[in-house]
């Protein structure tokens, strides 16, 4: 089909020119030459604006190609000064780490002592407890021989004086038993003072019983005599009187000798029976006398056994006073000290727990700041590739809002975790504050102060 064309062309091509010359004229030839000088000059002006607009390009590109090494510089920067506080933030955790294990050293420490000096204490005051309970023991039961030898004492006098007496010692004497029994139950601390001042009263006492009794032992004696002498002495009188009466009867010896021999039997009668009445009633004034004697001293044995047993229910009402005072104190005591190990325990927890917390805080920051570090090497190695992709004809103006955006998103984190960590200090003073704990004896105000500037 080509060769076919082709000859058909140089048919019709032998024809035109056959019939004569043919194609533009001179004048359209120069209309075409001046048409492509305008196109030529238009493209030229074109060629030439475009030189312009790139010249200009190219300016504008190195301008924000410097900005953008400068503030690449600044963000470098600002890395490294956040390294090297976060450095010096691991350092000062550090130390701070190093000075609460120092402190809970000495904290254990310091229970420990306490404790080994408490058990020390408390051994001693056991041992000093078994040797006052021994000294009270051996005291109670000198005590009790004593009232047992003076209850021993007082029975034969008072059954020589009324059987009812008898019950009613009986009744004080079991009286008597059931204190000493719960005396023996509850003695205590304050048991020595009593039996010492008991001892001293009941010595006086007796002192002074003895002294009573030798007195009336003397007035008595001094009344036997004294009735012995008058006695002797009327008597006597009688037997001067019969005398004399004798001698004047025996001058009417011629009258009076029937009656002189019955006055001399009756007489003889007369001082057998004086001699046999005179021993009765001496005996019977002396019974009475000692009967008188002891109805005085059971008298006042009596009023000093009233006033003993009113002293000894004080005093036994004193002791159980004293001793319902020990057992609350010793309550109060036991309650202090459940107090204070809850206390121990409470603070042993919270400052576990606030260690727990600055511990899981600290990981948590370093996590952030690890997590940050990693965006911004995302987004540096993202910048460098906009850097070495980008031609003169991209849009800087998107680069600039990117990096903007990004310094944005970075202070934004930054001040998240600042303020995190203002709050975990914070909670920090909180709970040291609530346990009365200064930050001076943890060692702590320098590093809080330089954190919260």
């Amino acid at each position: 089909m080509g060769p076919k064309k082709k000859g058909g062309k140089g048919k019709k091509g032998k024809k035109k020119a056959d019939e004569g010359p043919s194609g533009p004229t001179p004048a359209e030839l120069l209309a075409q030459i001046a048409l492509l000088n305008v196109a030529k000059d238009k493209e030229t002006h074109e060629r030439n604006l475009m030189m312009l607009e790139r010249d200009k390009i190219s300016s504008f590109w190195e301008v924000k190609k410097e900005e953008y090494d400068k503030l690449l510089t600044e963000f470098r920067l600002k890395d490294r000064a956040m390294e090297e506080l976060e450095e010096q933030h691991q350092l000062e955790l550090k130390v701070y780490n190093q000075k609460n294990k120092h402190l809970l050293y000495e904290q254990q420490n310091m229970i420990a002592t306490i404790k080994a000096d408490n058990e020390q204490a408390l051994k001693l005051q056991r041992e000093q407890f078994s040797k006052r309970e021994g000294e009270l023991v051996n005291d109670k039961r000198a005590l009790k021989d004593r009232v047992n030898e003076m209850e021993l004492s007082y029975e034969d006098t008072i059954r020589s004086f009324k059987m009812e007496h008898a019950k009613e010692a009986a009744k004080m004497r079991q009286e008597f038993d059931q204190n000493a029994k719960e005396l023996q139950q509850k003695f205590d601390r304050k048991i020595k003072e009593l039996r010492e001042e008991m001892d001293l009263r009941r010595k006086t006492e007796i002192q002074e019983i003895e002294e009573r009794k030798n007195t009336h032992v003397l007035e008595l004696t001094r009344k036997h005599e004294k009735a012995f002498t008058e006695i002797k002495c009327y008597y006597n009188d009688i037997t001067h009187n019969n005398l004399d009466l004798i001698k004047t009867l025996k001058e009417d010896v011629t009258d009076m000798k029937k009656r002189e021999a019955a006055n001399e039997k009756l007489m003889y009668e007369i001082a057998q029976e004086n001699k046999r009445l005179t021993e009765p009633l001496a005996n019977a004034l002396k019974e009475v006398e000692q009967l008188r004697l002891g109805l005085t001293n059971y008298e006042k044995d009596k009023h000093l056994l009233a006033i003993t047993s009113s002293g000894l229910a004080e005093k036994t009402k004193k002791l159980k006073q004293l001793e319902w005072d020990y057992q609350v104190l010793q309550k109060r005591c036991e309650q202090l000290v459940a107090e204070r190990d809850e206390i121990f325990a409470k603070f042993e927890g919270n400052i576990y727990n606030v260690q727990q917390k600055c511990g899981l805080t600290s990981m948590l920051l370093q996590r952030k700041v690890q997590i940050l570090g990693e965006k911004l090497e995302k987004k540096e190695a993202q910048l460098g590739e906009v850097g070495v992709k980008l031609e003169p004809d991209s849009g800087i103006e998107g680069v600039l809002e990117a990096k903007n955006n990004l310094i944005k998103s970075l202070r934004y984190d930054l001040g998240k975790v600042t303020k995190a960590h203002d709050d975990a200090i914070k909670a920090f003073e909180a709970k040291l504050a609530e346990f009365g704990i200064p930050l001076e004896e943890m060692g702590l105000p320098h590093y809080i102060s330089n954190s919260m500037n």
